[in-house]
Order: C-alpha cells, then structure tokens, then sequence
C-alpha cells in the first residue's frame, strides 16, 4: 500500500457522524449543494456523487429547510413519524453553509414520558400527604393512649408510602454510578428491606444463583424492590416468591416469580400509570414503568410472562465477567 493510498480523506470523518450533514453554497443564487456525508444520503436517499452540484431544493424536497438553510437557524420537523431537529448556519464571504439535521423522536419520547411520570407521582403525592394532615390534626387532642397509637401508626405508614415515591420520582435521574458486583451482594440488601412485609404477609421470599454483573447498585436494588414488592402485592397471601437468575452470553436474566392469577396486556404494564386488570388497594401504576427506565437505562429489556403457574417479571442486565 502506498502512502497516499493510506492517507485519509482530509473530511473523512463527516461520514462518521450520526447526524445527517449538508455543506452547501449560495453564488447569489439558490443554496447548491457542496457535500453530504453518509447519513444525509441514507436520510434523503440520494447518493453523495449525485447530491454534489444539485439545487438544495431538489436533495431534501422541502421548502422549510431550503427556507431554513437561507436564512440560519433551528427547527423541529416531522417527517415519515420521526421528530427531526434541524439547524443550519448560512453561507457567506467564501465559507459554505451546513444544514444538520438529527433524529431525536426517542430523545422526545422519553422527556414526554418523563414530564408525564412527574405528573402522576405529583397527583400521588396527595394521598399521602393528605392523611399525614389528618393524623397531625388529630393527634393535637388529647387523645386516649390507645388511639393516639393508632393515629401514629397511619402516620408512619403514610410517611413510608410518601418516602417510597420520593425514592421512585429520584432514582431515574441518580448519576449512574456502574460497578461490577456479585447479584448476592442485591439481592442480600433487598432481603433485607424486604423482610418486614415478607413477615406481615406470611410469605416467602427465596433468591436463586449469583452471578457477576455491572449495574448501579443502587438502581439494581430499585429494580427488584419494586419487582418484588409487586409479587408480593398481588400474589395470593402466604404464598412463595422466587427470584430465579440465568446467564444469557453477555447477559443475566433476573425473574421474579410469584403464583398470583395470569396476567392480560402484559405489553402495557411496563407504561407509566399503568396498572394490571383487577389490581386494588392503593398504587401509583409507575412502579414498573420506573423499573423499564432503568433497565433500558443499562441497556437491558424487561418483560412480563407465564411460566407455568407462576407469573414472572423478567428484566436483563450486563453480565460482569468471570469471578478471579
């Protein structure tokens, strides 16, 4: 190989960006196209020999970014159901223009998601925060000891509804602090919290093999509090809830199992305010919704299905490697 062979491209690398770019220049005239990197091409389906040379107009067939790349500026487009954000900077004294334009429709739907999430816990806060009103109320009487005991304990117990939807709203927006740990190490402090309405219940709450993975911990442990928490809610009462690890190649899949009745649309109960069909008592319908954003957040899937007799929640997460 010579050496000319092996120099690049002096703008090789605008073929390597993900955003769709557009060098034009502007005589006097209407903009021409100069150069469009491999994305521009994918993105308006015309080869980047033949974009050379041509009317802007006549590469990205709308007037709004022939307008746009006129006059300098950004705008948010649709276009084929995709939200495309677009931004030009004119050309002039010599220098071309460039249009660059960038899919960001997930970028979008997660900020809708997200503005809907805070939404719903804003509404859930009330509950809470309604009853705690009550009981301080009441408790300014004297009251007989027996009763202000009772008083105290709906007063606790909607303090920890309110610090666990506190802790939902938070978690999804923690700075990601990944490490490799052993599954034992999560499932040992979920044991833990969880114990006490494991207890009240007359349940049983079992965890299967370790496995080393790579995940916030404190994210992880999210995931299955609320996972198991759901098991334990809406299983029958006393009954045996497992959490069953695999490994998956690069990853481990964690299920939880509980023997409650089979599930219907189980697509839509990982959506924000979602709740399964016949669910009572109180609940926000955000619990799994949280445990999809940080699943997705790590790159991993989540999922529900029937195994058997048992419903199972199933999410993945990167594996750690191999123990030393």
């Amino acid at each position: 190989m010579t050496a000319a062979a092996a120099t690049p491209c002096p703008d090789a690398w605008i073929d390597a960006l993900g955003q769709a770019v557009l060098l034009f220049g502007s005589a006097g005239g209407a903009p021409t196209v100069l150069r469009v990197n491999a994305a521009a091409a994918r993105l308006w389906g015309v080869p980047q020999e033949r974009a050379a040379g041509r009317p802007l107009l006549e590469v990205v067939r709308r007037h709004t970014l022939e307008a746009l790349a006129e006059r300098g500026g950004e705008l948010e487009l649709e276009m084929a159901g995709r939200t495309l954000r677009c931004t030009a900077t004119r050309a002039g004294a010599g220098e071309p223009g460039a249009l660059i334009v960038e899919d960001v429709t997930e970028h979008r739907r997660r900020e809708a998601e997200l503005r809907e999430a805070a939404a719903v816990l804003s509404h859930e806060f009330r509950t809470p925060v309604t009853g705690l009103r009550g009981v301080l109320e009441a408790l300014e009487y004297d009251l007989p000891p027996e009763l202000a005991r009772k008083f105290v304990g709906q007063g606790l117990q909607e303090v920890e509804r309110l610090g666990r939807l506190v802790e939902d709203l938070a978690v999804g927006f923690r700075p990601t602090r990944a490490r490799t740990l052993p599954l034992a190490e999560a499932f040992a402090r979920a044991g833990r919290l969880l114990a006490p309405e494991v207890t009240a219940r007359g349940a049983t709450l079992c965890f299967g093999d370790d496995h080393l993975v790579r995940a916030d911990p404190d994210k992880l442990l999210q995931v299955l509090l609320n996972l198991v928490e759901n098991a334990l809610r809406y299983g029958p009462p006393a009954s045996a809830v497992e959490v069953v690890t695999a490994g998956r190649g690069a990853w481990v899949e964690v299920a939880v199992l509980d023997h409650g009745p089979a599930l219907e649309g189980t697509g839509s109960l990982f959506r924000a305010h979602t709740r399964g069909p016949g669910a009572g008592g109180q609940g926000s319908g955000m619990g799994l919704y949280i445990v999809r954003s940080i699943v997705e957040g790590w790159g991993g899937q989540v999922w529900a299905e029937r195994r058997g007799e048992r419903n199972a929640f199933c999410f993945t997460l990167p594996g750690g490697g191999h123990r030393e």
